[in-house]
């Protein structure tokens, strides 16, 4: 038992690296995917408003930023690949695993608060309401442009989030969970 878990500590804290480090990195990339979507909504001049929740935090972009960072980690440390097809790789398998977690994300608020958030069915290459190839893509050229470009920029600082500021980030976006699963509303 002791020894399964020591090569389970070995594994996050070495391989994948400190828990609060994606932690950290989830916060990070949830409130980008707010102002990104908030954003897109002044542009467009439409009302303003970004995911489910009522904080400043959009949790599918940092869902989805902390997959590509393990699913990246994950795919270097085994295919040991040359760099043109590393990168091919790594697009086509994360471009895959976030197009499938944006479908089911549209599928479960769907269906558990009865809202629907996107729909791409006026793209020319949509499978459905929640999938469309065209953003499929931009998934994944977004996803090598956090590996190659904005991770290595963010790591400077992601260490010197203090834990508290952590822990605090944690407990609000629990509240701001709870609420809305009590109220059976979303922000929108």
């Amino acid at each position: 038992m002791l020894e399964k878990k020591y090569k389970t500590s070995i594994i996050w804290n070495n391989i994948y690296g400190d828990y609060m480090y994606y932690i950290n990195c989830f916060f990070v990339y949830s409130f980008f995917g707010f102002l990104l979507e908030n954003l897109i909504c002044i542009i467009k001049r439409e009302k303003k408003g970004s995911g489910i929740l009522y904080g400043p935090w959009t949790p599918i972009y940092g869902i989805g930023a902390v997959l590509i960072l393990f699913i990246s980690k994950f795919l270097f440390n085994i295919l040991k690949l040359e760099k043109w097809l590393e990168v091919l790789t790594v697009l086509l398998v994360i471009t895959l695993t976030l197009t499938i977690i944006e479908w089911a994300s549209g599928v479960l608020i769907e269906k558990i608060f009865h809202v629907t958030f996107w729909d791409y069915r006026e793209f020319r290459f949509n499978i459905g309401k929640y999938i469309a190839l065209e953003i499929s893509l931009i998934w994944g050229i977004s996803a090598l442009v956090v590996i190659y470009i904005i991770q290595p920029l963010l790591d400077k600082f992601i260490y010197l989030i203090p834990n508290h500021i952590t822990y605090i980030l944690i407990t609000l976006i629990i509240i701001d969970f709870m609420v809305i699963f009590i109220k059976k509303k979303v922000h929108k």
